[in-house]
């Protein structure tokens, strides 16, 4: 009787945990599924960047609509016969009971995956990014240096560069001492960017402020003569292209997202011996600035293993691709190209799939 009392309180708690599952589930859930689509995207990511290395064409598939649906069925069975006198010994009273329990559980979660293609996701992919966007990066707190390395192919003639390998080129000098110029102005505070209107249009306008400090203030003075800008202004319009009309215009030709992702490409390290068999080309060396040879935008490894201690990897021919988790630039510079990358149109404004839940 005693093993029968626990078995009916078993049954209890299954009854009661069916009709709080729900509650219960979402916050493990939540976060469950935010970790998974956050690491797929990043190992999403991490391919296609390797597959554009080797001149494979990437693919991108997003995650349309995560349902998790639960089913949690119980029953129980009591038969019995209690105070019987009619049992094998006449006259002497028998009991018996049957007891029997059945419980079942079951997660079934529904995932749609929508592939990015499409003339709009296209387009979107290859259109420069808007030199306005970039500066709203920047006013937002990242590095300067890091935002025209990443984004930007030309500011008034001085040129960056480019991994691509069709048209591989090495950037100017003077491009990297304008980036070291302008991220110790940054630091300083001493320059900003808003919108001004010009001739009944709005113009984004990027203002130096006058600042006591001398090296800032020669910071500003070196900036202002390798961009050739007019040095009594303060104030320069910044218009897209790669050469300014005057001395008062920042011309900025930047960069589409899939330059930006063609030119991380080129900082993977590769195996020597697909080099050796032409399946792809050897990595650059590194460029030099003022102040020696200017470290890699990111650094991405390969091995014949898996590696240990990633932050990201991701097999591929036979390779491991990855990032050390205690390369933390690297580290950076990839969620932040996770962040820029929202920044593509991923496709028309067809309805979602509809997804019907069953109700309990």
């Amino acid at each position: 009787m005693r093993s029968t009392s626990r078995l009916i309180r078993l049954i209890a708690l299954l009854s009661v945990a069916g009709c709080s599952i729900g509650p219960s589930a979402l916050s493990r859930d939540r976060f469950d599924y935010s970790a998974a689509v956050a690491e797929s995207w990043k190992r999403q990511m991490l391919l296609n960047l390797v597959k554009l290395r080797y001149s494979d064409p990437p693919v991108f598939l997003d995650v349309g609509q995560v349902v998790s649906g639960y089913t949690v069925q119980s029953t129980f069975t009591a038969l019995g016969n209690v105070f019987s006198t009619n049992g094998p010994v006449p006259g002497v009273p028998n009991s018996s009971v049957g007891l029997s329990a059945q419980g079942q559980f079951i997660d079934r979660p529904t995932v749609t995956y929508s592939p990015l293609m499409g003339e709009r996701f296209a387009r979107s992919l290859m259109t420069p990014i808007p030199p306005p966007a970039l500066m709203s990066l920047i006013q937002a707190g990242n590095p300067v240096d890091l935002v025209f390395r990443l984004g930007v192919h030309v500011v008034n003639g001085l040129r960056n560069r480019y991994g691509g390998d069709v048209r591989a080129t090495r950037g100017d000098p003077a491009f990297f001492q304008l980036l070291e110029r302008l991220r110790r102005i940054q630091l300083s505070g001493a320059v900003g960017w808003r919108v001004h209107r010009i001739d009944r249009e709005e113009a984004l306008v990027m203002s130096f402020r006058r600042i006591t400090d001398p090296n800032i203030e020669a910071d500003i003075i070196a900036a202002r003569e390798l961009l050739g800008l007019d040095p009594t202004t303060w104030d320069f319009r910044v218009v897209y292209g790669a050469v300014a009309a005057n001395n008062k215009e920042i011309a900025i030709l930047s960069r589409s997202i899939l330059e930006i992702l063609v030119d991380l490409s080129s900082f993977i390290t590769v195996p020597e011996a697909d080099v050796a068999e032409h399946r792809v080309n050897a990595t650059a060396e590194p460029e030099m600035g003022p102040s020696g040879p200017i470290r890699p935008l990111i650094r991405i490894a390969s091995s014949p293993d898996r590696p240990s201690d990633a932050f990201v990897s991701v097999p591929y021919r036979n390779w491991w691709f990855w990032i050390d988790d205690r390369d933390i630039p690297s580290k950076r510079l990839f969620s932040f190209l996770m962040f820029v990358f929202t920044l593509v149109e991923t496709g028309g404004k067809e309805s979602p799939p509809i997804i019907t839940i069953p109700a309990g």
